[in-house]
């Protein structure tokens, strides 16, 4: 399958050459959404978290894992969903979901990401937790463990970053309402993260349109990778302020530079 098309916009009529990105599978294999030459892409009316993820298979050790579809942003302004061949949305889960928003409240159950699109309910950490020092003071002589979950798709890369997101007090993170250039964007009460599952390294443009996202919004901005960063990416971050994380295959969110650094040491 072609890993490149040619996409027509239907609202100014410009051509545009658009490539898919590639995501790790967890055997080290990238992965590619395969692209539809023969469909037409159609505008982003309106989004559902059910339609944000492409079921694609491994090419070589055949696991399948969701990724975020392909969509490409015109300059005109008009979103465009690629089409793809192949399986295309996962199925929804078999959890029956509370009336109320599609989870348990406060409970440490799997999320249902598809009756929830919009919140996130804390998942359950791979094994059991860490116990408790014999020596420790109490719940504020020193920081909670992170919560272990594995990396094998992009929903566990979000997954982590929530996770980790309420260690620093962000209980209300929810999909964003503006999906950025790359990747997935959370948000919550003041904060606005990213999160980058794809192969490639995250570069300065990814995180200057982070940053001038969340300064449109008067909050503070994080992002999140697998992938790690280019050298002129981390540089321009730290000339920005721009907290930068590492997920690594235990989905343990690693500072990257001196503001992540800081604000790491302020979860609880």
């Amino acid at each position: 399958m072609p890993e490149s098309v040619s996409v027509r916009c239907p609202a100014c009529r410009s051509e545009h050459r658009y490539t898919a990105p590639s995501y790790p599978c967890t055997c080290g294999a990238p992965v590619v959404p395969p692209l539809d030459p023969d469909a037409v892409p159609t505008p982003v009316v309106h989004r559902a978290w059910q339609e944000e993820w492409v079921t694609v298979r491994c090419g070589r050790c055949g696991r399948p894992g969701e990724w975020p579809r392909p969509e490409f942003g015109c300059p005109c302004g008009t979103m465009l969903r690629i089409p793809v061949t192949g399986p295309g949305t996962p199925p929804a889960p078999d959890e029956s979901p509370s009336p109320a928003s599609g989870t348990t409240p406060d409970s440490y159950g799997t999320p249902d990401l598809y009756a929830a699109p919009d919140s996130y309910a804390a998942p359950a950490p791979d094994g059991p937790p860490a116990p408790e020092s014999p020596t420790a003071a109490g719940p504020a002589s020193r920081r909670p463990d992170i919560p272990s979950v594995s990396i094998r798709t992009a929903r566990d890369a979000v997954t982590a970053t929530v996770l980790y997101l309420r260690l620093l007090g962000h209980d209300d993170i929810r999909r964003a309402h503006r999906r950025p250039p790359s990747g997935i964007g959370l948000a919550g009460r003041g904060v606005l993260a990213q999160v980058d599952p794809s192969a490639r390294p995250v570069t300065s443009r990814d995180v200057e349109c982070l940053w001038l996202m969340s300064m449109s919004e008067s909050a503070q901005c994080l992002y999140f990778t697998l992938a790690g960063y280019a050298p002129d990416a981390r540089e321009r971050a730290d000339r920005l302020g721009v907290p930068l994380f590492l997920l690594d295959l235990t989905g343990t969110p690693q500072p990257v530079n001196a503001p992540a650094e800081a604000l790491d040491a302020t979860r609880s």
